[in-house]
């Protein structure tokens, strides 16, 4: 499987235990706001996406969610197959690591790896926009979590993009995002503008 992977916040699979997803758009309902322009779907404005059918206000809205499902990363990867695999596989590493393992023990890793896929598939520009915890607020009781931790997931998601053959530019990509979330993830101060 070749996967393309560039994430919002990748670093933050192993270590957003407690992300709470809303999966409204796998209920078989179509949706009633139009998830482009925040106003009331038109029923007869769809477009089918992952054999889910979604609603818009309009044509031009309809337009610009395909396109950008079209250049999504999400997409590109292979959609929710690409997201599946690639989430299982970082976790057998997570699992087996001494470094971050500990923050998992008492974790109900199935709901865990479906909450991951979720989040990722919206960070990647899938279809379902996530409105779970932010990094912040997910990481904030995680006692003792530091540089070392961070740098263990960061380390194995490299190593999952690799086994799943992506290609070095998009990793080097993914990495820097992966970077960009150390503060959130470890809850410090944000940076001063």
């Amino acid at each position: 499987m070749n996967l393309r992977f560039t994430l919002l916040a990748p670093v933050s699979l192993a270590l957003a235990l407690f992300l709470q997803p809303t999966h409204a758009a796998d209920s078989g309902e179509l949706n009633k706001v139009c998830p482009i322009t925040g106003r009331p779907a038109h029923p007869k404005v769809t477009a089918s996406y992952e054999g889910k059918t979604y609603a818009f206000a309009d044509a031009a809205a309809r337009t610009k969610w395909q396109q950008a499902r079209e250049s999504s990363l999400y997409h590109k990867i292979g959609g929710r197959p690409a997201i599946d695999a690639a989430v299982e596989s970082f976790y057998k590493k997570v699992l087996a690591d001494n470094r971050i393992k500990h923050f998992f023990e008492d974790i109900n890793m199935n709901v865990q790896r479906r909450k991951q896929k979720e989040f990722l598939s919206a960070a990647l520009g899938g279809p379902i926009p996530w409105t779970g915890k932010d990094m912040r607020k997910a990481h904030a009781n995680l006692p003792g979590l530091n540089d070392t931790h961070f740098n263990a997931v960061a380390e194995n998601l490299q190593k999952t993009l690799e086994e799943l053959k992506v290609k070095p530019e998009l990793i080097k990509q993914v990495m820097a995002i992966a970077a960009s979330t150390r503060g959130d993830v470890l809850n410090r101060p944000p940076a001063k503008k």
